[in-house]
């Protein structure tokens, strides 16, 4: 199968191509500029190169960078059709992502994580909370959910969290004797990196795609959602599914045995081989809970916003003798292609909204769809099971906020001025963090599907009614909660 999937990777890309020169091709409707016209082909070319993943996502960018300067470069500008825009003005467009606060956040966020791998904290303070809640499955399960929920106030990356949990929830299988593909196994980890995703919501800095989606908002309509807003808007959510996931975990995956004692005493050795706590991991507890307070009082307490205090967190992180690690050590931990994928998927999204190309994709999608004319409740129901479906293509929600929300925005200042279009658009947001369905949907997924721990089958049977009362109370909290307090 695996051998199968690598020979087609050509022929995506060849219909990436392909697909990219039909749409340049076609005629530019009088009512789109011809950038948007040629933003929009690449875009279709993005999002087959993401789906299909034919290239890397790194390998990707480069090309989306290279495709928009070339056909933006020699495209009329918008304000004078006489002229060419130049390859030199659109590759600062193409740049322009670099340029972004998110980015930095984004950059910031996995410097954070590195310290957290480099000083084992996560994995210290994942292991010490499940040596509090025993032995018992359903008390394991519950203290998986509640490790993830940890980890994502000071983790800022799902893959990192999961790195931390999996291989200790695994090793709690093996201690009992039972193989990592047992059903205790599947239950375990399945509920680890569903709750994972459940937090990318909750929590602002939890994952990328919040930031992507955060700087297409305040491009677009300058406003700024703090750590905090964020948090009181998605938190109730993810705490009402955290709930939601222990009892279906529990009862679609039936473990071997209801006692782990197996499992604890090797918890207990892992926290012992850890030794008592370094002087690293103290400072690097300070630096994270000083973070964590300056990103919950944003714009409460002090003037300082989150990608600012981060960045100031990275330098001290840095400090000799002060912060946990050297730039020798880190620059081994850090993702760098995460960063420029994130990058560049922020500079797409831009030019789609500065060449109205959005713009056009929003009236003719969402015109078909019959959007405009429905209540808003309805359009929200739509709109997110469009989300959820057309996410199963996509391996990466930063890809996905990167290719829709721009789309979403557009459609969002169309509302009227009875409705918030920010409320419209973070709604949308949360649904983009759904990869509850399948492997595929998200790293951290991936990640836990490479310990052969579980089959396809097996995180579908426990995603779907997760995916299903996760949608439900999307809505839910459409009609009431999120109208309450002025969201919507």
């Amino acid at each position: 199968m695996e051998k199968q999937k690598k020979n087609l990777k050509p022929y995506f890309l060849v219909l990436s191509f392909a697909v990219l020169i039909g749409v340049l091709l076609l005629p530019t409707p009088d009512d789109l500029p011809v950038m948007g016209h040629r933003a929009l082909a690449v875009l279709a070319f993005a999002i087959i190169l993401w789906v299909t993943e034919a290239v890397t996502y790194p390998v990707s960018a480069a090309m989306i960078v290279s495709l928009l300067t070339l056909l933006l470069g020699l495209s009329p500008k918008l304000d004078n059709p006489d002229e060419l825009l130049t390859t030199k003005e659109a590759l600062k467009m193409a740049l322009g992502g670099f340029s972004s606060p998110a980015v930095a956040l984004v950059a910031g966020a996995l410097f954070l994580a590195a310290a957290m791998q480099a000083t084992n904290l996560h994995k210290r303070l994942a292991l010490y909370i499940l040596s509090k809640v025993g032995a018992k499955t359903g008390a394991i399960v519950f203290g998986a959910i509640l490790v993830s929920i940890i980890l994502a106030f000071f983790v800022p990356s799902a893959t990192a969290r999961a790195g931390a949990i999996v291989p200790i929830l695994l090793g709690m299988v093996a201690a009992f004797g039972l193989p990592a593909n047992s059903r205790l196994g599947a239950l375990l980890i399945i509920t680890a990196v569903q709750s994972i995703s459940i937090w990318n919501v909750g929590i602002k800095t939890a994952a990328a795609q919040n930031m992507v989606a955060l700087d297409f908002i305040y491009e677009q309509f300058g406003v700024d959602v703090s750590w905090g807003q964020w948090f009181m808007y998605a938190a109730p959510w993810s705490i009402i599914m955290s709930v939601v996931l222990y009892f279906v975990m529990i009862n679609v995956i039936r473990p071997e045995t209801k006692v782990l004692e197996g499992g604890a005493s090797i918890v207990h050795q892992n926290l012992k081989d850890l030794g008592p706590l370094r002087a690293e991991e103290k400072r690097l507890i300070i630096i994270s809970l000083a973070l964590l307070f300056f990103w919950a009082t944003e714009k409460r307490f002090h003037p300082f916003d989150s990608t600012t205090v981060t960045i100031i967190a990275v330098a001290i992180l840095l400090l000799p003798k002060i912060g946990v690690f050297t730039w020798k050590q880190v620059e081994k931990l850090i993702p760098w292609g995460t960063i420029i994928v994130f990058a560049v998927g922020i500079a797409l999204g831009s030019i789609l909204l500065a060449t109205d190309g959005a713009q056009w994709l929003s009236d003719k999608m969402f015109g078909l769809m019959g959007l405009d004319s429905m209540p808003l409740l309805a359009t929200i129901a739509l709109l997110a099971l469009f989300n959820i479906l057309i996410h199963l293509g996509f391996a990466s929600a930063t890809a996905l906020a990167s290719a829709l929300i721009p789309i979403v925005l557009v459609f969002a200042s169309t509302l009227g001025s009875d409705v918030n279009p920010v409320g419209f658009v973070l709604i949308q947001q949360f649904v983009i963090s759904f990869g509850f369905l399948l492997p595929v949907n998200a790293p951290q997924n991936m990640l836990a599907y490479g310990t052969g721990s579980f089959t396809v089958k097996d995180f579908f049977k426990a995603g779907l009614p997760i995916a299903i009362i996760g949608y439900v109370l999307i809505l839910i909290f459409s009609a009431t909660y999120w109208k309450w307090i002025g969201l919507l």
